[in-house]
């Protein structure tokens, strides 16, 4: 959560990309930990180291479908002149009581199953006649089907090692050891093993709760009538999938007309399920620009110490930005600007690395390289302006998608990286190395 007011400057200050995302981070605060079922803590950040309290495997254990034998008494065996071992009986996997296995002996043993007191090795039934008394066996009659099958006689037709085919005791992870650090993020093999050793619940910082919601007269949802001067809302779905991808639990919320009364009602009322708020649309310098008019407060008499700050910030696209804390718990905000592809820059830049900070994460940021430019022209970008610009990166090199303009959707879909050029840069010639944000 927020602890920190944001900084706020003069209104004609124009903020670095940088200096705006240090004053996010230094606010927002990675969200207190919380004791989770597994499953429940799919995706979130351990705060606690995970010590191995029971060896895995926790016994000897076969890894075959086969016989549990002596070595000695298999020695030289071959098809021609088999081990003709007697069955004493069944070990499946879970049985706790287990046979002997003696000196001319076999018991016929499942994958999984203890290795039972006698046994040194075993061998796959399809080394054996699997108690046919014919060729080579492909594998176990089902004990239902045919019970006699665990007594009798068998013969082992190969040789095998002392310990062939047995998983050893501690083999993957012995008590003791360290199995995860504080900080990994739980995913399905993490989850895995916790439940290996034993534990139900584990202590993590939950996923953030992420609102997200647009603003604008003429946005439609999707699967509506267009009318004259309407557009479909492409914002919220996007920013939603955004956070969702960046570990959040987000919830979508339908546009917002601009009214400023109706929208500061509708963030009132999305508050008790929010860590973070994003909004966009609504933050520039037009008549409606409703964000700007129900959020630009600098203190609040029931909600002292909050508030957002509009601010100018030197990137194209993008410059309008906002960031702040509402409500009783100081929920942090950012404003975002409303054209699609400034709306998703901004987000990129700003909202996911405060997602991560809330998740507790140390890195929150996407992975940056540098990557040699393809393109028909220069790129030109305006002085004192960071431009960030589509690109399509593979095998070190990256191609210019679409145009600049901060409404080309069609072109953003196809782009899996940023190109970013300096705020001192105004020209990107083709061939030269330029910074590439990856984006998948």
């Amino acid at each position: 959560m927020s602890t920190a007011a944001p900084r706020t400057a003069g209104p004609d200050h124009l903020w670095s990309v940088d200096e705006h995302l240090a004053d996010i981070l230094a606010t927002v605060r990675p969200l207190e930990p919380i004791e989770l079922q597994l499953l429940d803590a799919q995706g979130c950040v351990l705060v606690e180291d995970i010590t191995v309290p029971v060896s895995l495997p926790p016994f000897d254990n076969s890894s075959m479908d086969g016989y549990a034998v002596r070595v000695a008494d298999i020695a030289g065996a071959s098809e021609q002149y088999p081990a003709a071992l007697e069955v004493i009986g069944d070990v499946a996997a879970g049985q706790a009581d287990l046979l002997h296995v003696g000196p001319g002996q076999a018991a016929r043993i499942m994958t999984g199953a203890p290795l039972p007191p006698g046994a040194e090795t075993v061998v796959p039934v399809e080394w054996t006649d699997g108690g046919l008394g014919e060729g080579p066996a492909a594998g176990m009659r089902a004990r239902s089907l045919a019970p006699e099958g665990a007594t009798g006689q068998v013969c082992v037709h190969r040789p095998a090692p002392a310990r062939a085919h047995v998983r050893a005791k501690g083999s993957d992870v012995r008590a003791g050891d360290r199995a995860l650090e504080a900080g990994t993020v739980l995913g399905p093999p993490q989850i895995s093993l916790l439940a290996a050793i034993g534990r139900g619940t584990v202590r993590v910082r939950p996923r953030p709760r992420v609102v997200v919601l647009s603003t604008g007269s003429e946005l439609v949802q999707p699967d509506e009538e267009l009318r004259p001067g309407q557009i479909y809302d492409s914002n919220s779905f996007a920013l939603t999938a955004a956070a969702r991808d960046a570990g959040a639990i987000a919830y979508r919320v339908g546009a917002v007309a601009d009214d400023a009364a109706a929208l500061r009602d509708t963030i009132d009322d999305q508050l008790v399920r929010a860590d973070l708020m994003v909004t966009t649309g609504g933050v520039s310098v037009g008549a409606y620009d409703v964000v700007k008019e129900a959020l630009s407060y600098a203190a609040d008499e029931d909600e002292p110490g909050s508030g957002v700050d509009f601010r100018r910030v030197a990137m194209q696209p993008g410059k309008p930005q906002g960031f702040g804390s509402i409500g009783p718990d100081h929920t942090p905000l950012l404003a975002l600007p409303g054209n699609p592809v400034s709306s998703y820059v901004s987000f990129e830049l700003f909202v996911r690395p405060a997602i991560r900070t809330l998740m507790g994460l140390g890195d929150v940021h996407r992975p940056r390289t540098r990557a040699k430019l393809t393109a028909d022209r220069a790129l030109t970008s305006p002085k004192g302006r960071r431009q960030f610009l589509r690109g399509r990166y593979a095998d070190g090199a990256v191609t210019p998608v679409g145009g600049a303009g901060s409404h080309l959707v069609a072109a953003l879909a196809q782009a899996n990286a940023l190109i970013v050029v300096p705020e001192d840069v105004e020209s990107l010639a083709p061939g030269t190395e330029a910074d590439v944000v990856l984006l998948g």
